[in-house]
């Protein structure tokens, strides 16, 4: 498979984070809510125009709404009026009736009369009654109306802005370097990818519109409880600053416990995934009670961090809801004596209540989705962590097509001499800065030659071919192909040029014959022959055919079905297919049988005719035949050559060769 396709293959020595991470975890920092928050809303100004609508559609029916109580206030006034008329004597003026209750010493329900619109006489006007409670049917449906579409395009526009950070994540990965992947445990970037994500679009799903319904209420409520009473709106107001004291004090104690909650997960998820990817392992060793101790400690974190910050964000909401009723009971005390005195009706009181339960009930709205809110901008916070971390260096310009390496037609049997020449020139690197790997390292491979990389564990061969892929870049000289430095050429021309078998097969969930495609630079149009004739080469079409369905056997990711040795099999037919200028193995053969492993080097001899080929192994049985070896230890190469004359030198590859083949055990430097 070429390069570009291929996971990179884990460094020797990754990046280590800050002093106390955990498990490579993220960066523990303070919560910035407000700023967080408002680059969350941010991602929603793509669809301004739909949001507008949205303001629109909950603006009318949120007036609508506090347009309901005064229509039901009114039919309240209609049936009293009603009630009162029928027991004052028919045919008597208004003011009579009052006059007379005040000389009945009865001033109070005087004024109370006197600020009623009824009639002597006459009892409850069932016609009038009727219409006005049809006109409130038809406010309240259509509100409800308004509010359905104003539903329709928020969530038409939350699923775009989650679409959009999608993506946006999607595309961030692509362009990360191979350090981040090396300092960051899979489950933890999987969270953030995944979990993070699903928690940003259910809290502005279940927000969002909450949120916008309830300041446009609590504004339309507000102006008519002045526009009622003033000086109920007044009584009424007196508990909200008593609100927002309670309110923000809650959610300040709650917020770092989301940011704890949050930070644990992807934790946990990164202890699950690595336990389960290595379960064979965990097994073999009798890991599993340290394994099962480490989870139920990550577990018992995660149901601490979770369960503070459930508990006191849901104090918000029964301490809002106490606060609410002591304001309904002041504005029904209040409201009773104002009616009393005749400065209000009956219906202005029964709507002003409505009024002051529509009221608070916004304000606990919000309080009760802090929590939700709380938990959404930690999961934005951490998604856009990983949306901030450093980029792999941007491409440069394209160099000339005289002096880029020449292109190869793509298919079987190209001629040799298509270039390949591949220049270290004082090469440089380091993984940390105060401690290098590789210095001034110099070495040329021509064209069509197989060069062989040994050394001991940790002496840098395997960062020498990501310094090649460019999945790291050197930190001083230069790498040539063709005698371009390879830090001009785009990263996608450069690994399209370079076939890479890793000693980690990877396969995706697939038939076995799209696996094998998947090398190719458009894996959709190759054919079935193209297929089989690179399984052939790879020694793998034996074992296929075996197989239920032969090339349409689907596998899964873990490659369950297939051996070790066969899953390395099909990589290599993968890179078969690629026909690449230049082919990176490393230890590409360390999971076949020897059988196997010497059909595997005869087909390598002939997919190597004409391309440079760096060869990773630690048997060196399996380079002999290579042009030239070269021997590193501790980033530099101490000696360079073939087999025979590398033997004959009596060197660190002696020493190495010893150690392997000799019964005396051989001490190796």
């Amino acid at each position: 498979m070429t390069a570009q396709q291929t996971p990179a293959r884990r460094s020797p020595a990754p990046l280590p984070g800050p002093a106390g991470r955990m498990m490579g975890g993220p960066v523990e920092r303070s919560m910035d809510f407000k700023g967080s928050g408002r680059r969350l809303l941010g991602r929603l100004r793509p669809d301004r125009a739909v949001l507008y609508g949205v303001l629109a559609m909950s603006a009318v029916s949120i007036t609508l709404s506090v347009i309901g109580p005064l229509w039901l206030g009114r039919a309240t006034d209609l049936v009293f009026a009603g009630v009162v008329g029928r027991q004052t004597p028919e045919g008597a003026a208004k003011d009579e009736v009052v006059e007379s209750a005040r000389r009945a010493g009865d001033d109070n329900i005087a004024d109370m009369l006197s600020a009623m619109d009824f009639t002597p006489g006459q009892g409850i006007d069932f016609g009038a009654v009727g219409a006005v409670l049809l006109t409130a049917l038809a406010i309240y449906g259509a509100a409800g109306l308004f509010m359905l579409v104003q539903g329709r395009l928020a969530a038409l526009a939350i699923n775009r802005t989650v679409y959009r950070l999608r993506e946006d994540v999607r595309a961030k990965l692509s362009r990360l370097p191979l350090a981040y992947f090396d300092r960051q445990p899979r489950g933890e970037v999987l969270s953030r990818a995944t979990n993070d994500i699903d928690n940003i679009a259910q809290t502005l799903q279940q927000t969002m519109s909450q949120l916008l319904n309830s300041l446009l209420t609590v504004v339309g409520v507000l102006v008519m409880m002045f526009w009622v009473s003033p000086l109920l709106a007044l009584v009424a107001l007196v508990t909200v600053p008593v609100s927002v004291v309670v309110a923000t004090a809650v959610g300040k104690r709650a917020q770092p416990q989301f940011v704890a909650q949050w930070k644990t997960t992807g934790q946990l998820n990164a202890h699950i995934e690595e336990m389960y990817t290595g379960h064979a392992l965990v097994k073999v060793f009798g890991r599993q009670r340290e394994s099962a101790e480490a989870f139920r400690e990550q577990n018992e974190a995660l149901y601490r961090s979770g369960f503070r910050a459930q508990f006191i964000s849901g104090i918000i909401q029964p301490a809002m809801m106490f606060i609410g009723n002591l304001s309904y009971v002041l504005v029904a005390v209040v409201g009773g004596l104002r009616v009393a005195s005749g400065a209000l009706s009956l219906g202005d009181v029964q709507a002003f209540i409505q009024y002051s339960r529509q009221f608070s009930q916004p304000l606990t709205q919000v309080a009760s989705m802090a929590n939700l809110l709380q938990s959404g901008v930690a999961s934005a916070e951490r998604v856009f962590g990983l949306l901030d971390e450093e980029e792999q260096r941007p491409d440069g310009p394209s160099p000339s097509p005289s002096s880029s390496p020449s292109s190869s037609p793509a298919g079987p049997g190209r001629p040799a001499g298509r270039g390949g020449r591949v220049a270290l020139e004082h090469v440089s690197f380091r993984y940390q800065p105060e401690k290098p790997l590789i210095e001034d390292l110099s070495v040329a491979v021509e064209p069509g030659q197989t060069v062989a990389i040994v050394g001991p564990t940790g002496a840098g061969k395997t960062t020498l071919v990501n310094l090649l892929m460019r999945f790291y870049e050197v930190t001083g000289g230069r790498i040539t192909l063709d005698g371009t430095d390879i830090a001009a050429l785009p990263r996608e021309e450069l690994r399209s040029r370079i076939g890479m078998v890793l000693q980690d097969t990877w396969l995706f969930g697939g038939t076995i014959a799209e696996n094998i495609a998947y090398g190719a630079a458009d894996p959709g149009a190759v054919s079935r022959e193209r297929i089989e004739e690179a399984a052939r080469a790879a020694h793998a079409d034996r074992f296929v055919r075996t197989l239920p369905d032969g090339y349409d056997t689907v596998i899964d990711d873990d490659g369950t079905g297939v051996s070790a040795g066969e899953k390395q099999l099909l990589t290599i037919a993968r890179a078969f297919l690629s026909d690449p200028v230049i082919l990176v193995l490393d230890e590409a053969t360390s999971s076949v049988d020897t059988r196997t492993e010497v059909l595997i080097q005869h087909a390598m001899a002939g997919l190597s005719a004409g391309r440079t080929s760096f060869v990773i192994a630690h048997r060196l049985s399996t380079i002999r035949d290579a042009d030239v070896i070269l021997v590193m230890e501790s980033g530099a190469i101490v000696e360079q050559g073939t087999h025979e004359s590398l033997l004959a030198a009596g060197g660190a590859y002696a020493r190495l060769y010893a150690a392997q083949f000799a019964e005396a055990v051989a001490e190796v430097d």
